[in-house]
């Protein structure tokens, strides 16, 4: 199995996707668990590694708080449209002029997931998503309807990610929040390394790789969310990395 050489330990700035890559996949957001020791094992992997440790994600600042506490030392959220670089530091805009989407496209858009019981709407600082985890053959339709949405929208753009439609900022994406997070300490003079399990997370695994790092998908490397955690686990305690597949 071809997999990226990983950075020297002790050089690492570790980059971490949350969904499908530290916590499994739950039918709905809300419904995701932290398991039993995964925050202990981000403050041995940032005492490691010198606080160089950050969660990159779609979700917004304030849910990676409420799920991981002060687990991580930095954040990317909402796709990089969200960077925060030392804990409790202010929330930076990617671009402070960005506006949030129009009210009537959050209106549409909840009404279609009313439209489908089980999907729902995300609402986010600059953009949304609408999952369809519970209503998979709606994917198609909702596709449909949010590109016909944006159509000729200048500042808007539609990703597909798992399950989930994004309607995100043009120009914003994780390897934004890569770039941001690895200009200032304690990230600055360090090698990415970037792990994620969706499209979304290709953005920063690219950016990673650019910066002489490495980015790791989930599946080919670990299996499962379960198996990322393992290997974060023996990291953590070990000082440097075990092998992979």
């Amino acid at each position: 199995m071809s997999l990226d050489r990983l950075p020297p330990f002790d050089r690492t700035a570790l980059l971490l996707d949350l969904d499908g890559t530290l916590l499994d996949i739950a039918p709905t957001p809300d419904a995701v668990v932290v398991p039993s020791g995964l925050v202990e094992t981000l403050h041995r992997l940032r005492g490691r590694l010198g606080g160089a440790v950050a969660i990159v994600t779609g979700r917004t600042a304030d849910v990676i708080d409420r799920l991981l506490g002060d687990g991580a030392f930095a954040l990317g959220a909402e796709h990089g449209g969200t960077v925060r670089r030392l804990p409790g530091a202010p929330l930076e805009r990617a671009d402070k002029q960005l506006a949030p989407p129009a009210d009537a496209w959050i209106a549409a858009a909840q009404r279609l997931a009313d439209a489908h019981p089980g999907a729902l709407v995300e609402r986010k600082a600059l953009g949304f998503t609408l999952h369809y985890r519970a209503v998979p053959e709606a994917g198609p339709l909702f596709r449909d309807a949010l590109s016909a949405m944006l159509a000729g929208s200048p500042t808007f753009e539609l990703l597909a990610g798992r399950l989930v439609w994004e309607v995100r900022p043009r120009g914003v994406d994780k390897g934004t929040a890569v770039r941001a997070l690895m200009a200032g300490p304690p990230f600055a003079g360090r090698l990415p390394l970037f792990i994620g399990d969706d499209v979304t997370d290709e953005d920063g695994m690219r950016v990673a790789r650019a910066m002489g790092g490495a980015g790791l998908q989930v599946a080919p490397a670990f299996g499962s969310a379960g198996g990322v955690r393992a290997w974060l686990k023996a990291a953590s305690e070990r000082g440097d990395w075990p092998g992979l597949a």
